[in-house]
């Protein structure tokens, strides 16, 4: 929003708007500033979710939901309060902390709620929460910017507490899981009435005995974080980096950061650019309704694939559009600029019904129990992790010498097109980038 940015990042206000005829598209909103704003928020959720991860072992899923929603909201009153950058800095990183308890515990805790058989669907919910949960900011957003007074901001910052205040009284009321009651206390009979009022069915017996085994080889692990490096449990642990590493490396944290200013970037103005981000937020809601259908009928793995291939082919349509039609200093044309509006559709409801819901669903299914709180910590560090590194970059654009003197060092420069290049800088006397 410009009321926004012209009161805490005036720089970045002043070249968006143009007033800098010399200042590229590519580099209207590279800030520093305006990326540690984004970014904090992941740093302290991925040193919260470390933490997390014994207090949901010791203490409950339950208690880690409680803990976040209560951050959640301290939070959003920093905000929506807010009269500098160090407060707007303050209230990224409670609400990265309520992320880290939040994202560690409730995935979890789905998993281990959830009858087998529609495990998938009701863990697709939480990535479909999370994308209305998008989608209602993005609305949000559209809406009070027509505040003439310049405050709308601030109303989308504190709205923060209400879904914070719901999960928090939520999670007063809601039971702690079966495997955590016969893991933390050993009483089974409180499991059994739990499973039978969850399944509806008295025949629980198979699940118990099967929650019992579990929960005592638990007890013979006494350090979970340990435990999952060793060998046995390699699998679970590559799974548990890579399903996050790559979900982040899609790209779609940069959407999910940045959409209104790519939008804005690329010739859309400043409500136009709003309203793109709550389309593409649509197309991702309707997306992860198909996933919770499907997931358990087709399967985990169809799904990675097909979605997988579905982001690649809307990415490289994007960059096609924009190597053709955007330029440095000249808006592109807005036929263009709704056709890159609608590849992203594409994109984003590719990642919201498999690689979105999936992350969080494959590693809670593939750990065991006595390392599953460790695998599910682990799983959100590496999102938050990665989350962080992109919303760090992304803005960034660096000066073409300094591009060169970074390919100069690099070993793809010297072993694979170093010769070539080299000659030909040789002839011509100039440094030239490689064509990639």
């Amino acid at each position: 929003m410009d009321s926004f940015l012209k009161r805490f990042f005036p720089e970045v206000y002043r070249q968006s708007q143009m007033q800098d005829t010399k200042v590229s598209h590519y580099c209207e909103f590279n800030s520093e500033l305006l990326t540690m704003f984004t970014s904090s928020l992941y740093i302290a959720g991925l040193v919260a979710t470390l933490v997390a991860a014994s207090i949901t072992r010791r203490y409950g899923r339950r208690v880690s939901m409680l803990i976040g929603g209560t951050i959640f909201v301290a939070g959003s009153v920093f905000g929506g309060a807010a009269v500098n950058v160090p407060m707007l800095i303050l209230n990224r990183i409670l609400l990265g902390i309520g992320l880290g308890f939040t994202n560690q515990s409730i995935p979890l805790y789905l998993s281990e709620m959830a009858p087998p058989r529609y495990r998938g669907a009701i863990n697709n919910g939480f990535e479909l929460c999370i994308s209305l949960g998008i989608l209602f900011a993005n609305i949000l957003n559209y809406f009070v910017i027509k505040i003439t007074a310049g405050w709308g901001w601030r109303i989308s910052l504190s709205m923060a507490a209400l879904p914070a205040a719901f999960l928090t009284i939520g999670a007063i009321f809601l039971p702690e899981t079966p495997s955590f009651i016969i893991q933390h206390d050993g009483d089974t009979n409180k499991a059994r009435i739990l499973l039978q009022k969850l399944r509806g069915t008295t025949s629980v017996q198979k699940e118990l005995d099967d929650l019992v085994s579990a929960s005592n080889l638990s007890r013979t692990t006494q350090y979970p974080f340990r435990n999952i490096f060793k060998r046995k449990y390699r699998p679970q642990l590559v799974i548990a980096l890579l399903i996050p590493f790559f979900n982040q490396v899609t790209g779609i944290n940069v959407m999910n950061f940045y959409a209104p200013v790519m939008f804005r970037t690329i010739g859309l103005k400043e409500r136009a650019s709003l309203f793109s981000s709550v389309v593409t937020r649509l197309c991702a809601t309707f997306a992860n309704i198909i996933a919770m259908m499907v997931v358990d009928r087709f399967g985990r793995r169809k799904l990675f694939l097909i979605g997988g291939v579905q982001m690649i082919l809307s990415q490289f349509t994007v960059g096609a559009i924009l190597a053709a039609k955007f330029k440095d200093y000249e808006d592109m044309d807005n036929e263009y600029a709704y056709l890159v509006l609608i590849t992203m559709c594409v994109f984003v409801a590719g990642f919201a019904w498999s690689w979105g819901p999936l992350t969080f669903l494959v590693p809670a299914e593939v750990c065991p129990l006595e390392i599953r709180s460790a695998g599910q910590s682990i799983v959100v560090a590496v999102v938050f992790l990665m989350a962080f590194v992109i919303g760090q970059i992304f803005l960034e654009k660096l000066p073409m010498e300094q591009m060169e003197q970074v390919w100069s060092r690099h070993w793809f420069w010297k072993k694979i097109v170093g010769e070539k290049v080299e000659k030909k800088q040789a002839n011509s006397g100039k440094t030239a980038l490689p064509s990639l």
